[in-house]
């Protein structure tokens, strides 16, 4: 850049320099030519008062004729008859006869030539005639040249200070205004050697805050290449969790596949040796058990995968209060050593549209694991709410709650709070896609999935859109206090107990 400015001011100068010298140059050469003309009509006038000797040029003997001044008189013909010069000291040189011959041909018509004479140099010259005398005179151009050369030397002197002086400063100014950008490039520079291949998430260089200026087109792009790196870093990251999900998803559905497949490899390798005391049918009895649980564990990954690729559902309308009636009796045969019991608590018709069988698999799953992680005498509550925009379906349960630290994972597939949660002697062990189902279904019906929990009170929260009206945004704090407000007379509460 500092190269690319110094040629153009060069560009300029020299164009200045020329036009200037040009310019001078005209109006000098107009300057001598009006004295020429002056010359010769000042030695035409002393010709007619003179004699009419044709040699005579006494005129040039007269005061105020300039020095350098030549004087002519020629015929018809234009041949010069005489010629004579005045010396720098004052005295008449007459021209020699190859000084005379360059100044052959000139016509008397007051038209002004360039001609150069031998050991006289450059003059400009004229010829006049009428009034039978014919006159030439000239002055030499010495002086527009020297003016002229001059005038260029200076120019030329000054125009080369001036340049030194610009391109020092321009490229002090240009190497300043450079520096944030040198900045930036450093920072891409170190961005780029950065081992973004590794798999890893890395913390990566940032422009610095004094180069992110957007007022200036170099902090522009420093807060452009800031954003760009941020993207960057985060598609690292949420690269990295993908890796370590699905790696802990593929570990998790190994030995959760293993397992039963372990099982039913024992009990196989038994029956085909027709030895120890255990009887066939029982052995049979756990094959099946266990090809039965991992049947279960593949139709539910296979379930994941197609949420996962958002195929559609099935849908129709689904009358929320049979679909909750349905899910908590089928719990209640299955737990009957647990408190269940229904509310609702209906503002509006509560239908919903949706799949009636996958809604059903989530009330399923939520009460499967209340009653799964809590102990005997629990109290489960489900508590149904409906508005004209949502219907909110709570399980709640008194239970031990679950751990502070596992509940952001706890909609993560593979999850398990054995350690935390009471399980039961005649609990069969899940595998823990049980609320990540949940979760996808609910997601793929336009809803939401929510827990809050403590010791003794554990609630998850499902809320789905009614028929038509879209999934409203969630709204801080505790989703939907003020419903465990509402007068006793608006409460309807059915124990199942």
């Amino acid at each position: 850049m500092t190269l690319f400015m110094s040629v153009i001011l060069v560009v300029v100068c020299t164009a200045m320099a020329l036009s200037t010298a040009l310019v001078q140059r005209v109006y000098l050469l107009g300057d001598l030519d009006q004295r020429v003309m002056n010359a010769a009509e000042r030695s035409q006038g002393g010709l007619l008062r003179r004699s009419s000797d044709t040699a005579d040029l006494g005129f040039l003997n007269e005061r105020g004729q300039p020095v350098g001044i030549l004087a002519a008189r020629f015929d018809a013909n234009g041949h010069v008859l005489a010629a004579e010069v005045v010396t720098e000291d004052g005295h008449l040189d007459v021209l020699t006869a190859a000084q005379r011959t360059a100044l052959d041909g000139l016509a008397p018509d007051a038209s002004l030539h360039t001609r150069t004479i031998p050991g006289l140099g450059t003059y400009r010259l004229t010829a006049l005639g009428g009034d039978g005398i014919s006159v030439l005179a000239g002055l030499p151009m010495s002086d527009v040249q020297r003016m002229t050369d001059g005038l260029v030397v200076v120019e030329v002197v000054i125009g080369a200070v001036g340049l030194v002086c610009a391109g020092s400063v321009c490229t002090v100014v240009v190497r300043r205004q450079l520096r944030p950008l040198g900045r930036v490039a450093a920072t891409a520079a170190k961005v780029s050697r950065s081992p973004l291949n590794c798999g890893e998430a890395v913390v990566l260089s940032r422009v610095p805050h004094q180069d992110t200026d957007p007022a200036t087109e170099v902090g522009q792009v420093g807060s452009a290449l800031n954003r760009m790196i941020e993207h960057v870093e985060s598609s690292l990251a949420e690269r990295q969790r993908t890796e370590e999900r699905m790696r802990r998803f593929l570990t998790d559905a190994g030995h959760e596949l293993r397992t039963p497949l372990a099982s039913i490899a024992g009990y196989a390798e038994l029956m085909n040796r027709g030895t120890g005391k255990m009887a066939p049918e029982l052995a049979w009895r756990r094959v099946s058990a266990q090809s039965a649980r991992m049947t279960g564990l593949v139709e539910d990954l296979l379930l994941l995968a197609r949420l996962d690729e958002g195929r559609p559902l099935r849908t129709s309308e689904v009358n929320v209060a049979t679909l909750v009636a349905e899910a908590v009796w089928d719990a209640r045969a299955a737990g009957s050593d647990h408190d269940w019991q229904v509310a609702l608590r209906l503002d509006a018709p509560l239908s919903i549209s949706g799949d009636q069988a996958r809604l059903h698999q989530v009330l399923a799953n939520l009460l499967t694991n209340a009653r799964t992680h809590t102990p005997p005498g629990t109290r489960i509550t489900v508590i149904v709410e409906a508005t004209a925009a949502q219907c909110v379906v709570r399980v709640r349960d008194n239970g031990p709650g679950i751990p502070r630290e596992l509940l952001p994972s706890v909609f993560e597939r593979f999850t398990r709070a054995d350690a935390s949660r009471s399980r039961t002697a005649r609990s069969d062990g899940g595998t823990g896609l049980g609320l990540a189902i949940a979760a996808a279904i609910t997601q793929a019906h336009g809803g939401r999935i929510e827990v809050r929990s403590e010791p003794g009170d554990t609630e998850f929260t499902v809320t789905l859109p009614t028929a038509g009206t879209p999934d409203p945004e969630p709204s801080p704090g505790r989703a939907n206090s003020k419903v465990f407000r509402r007068k006793p007379a608006q409460d309807r509460r059915r124990d199942l107990a």
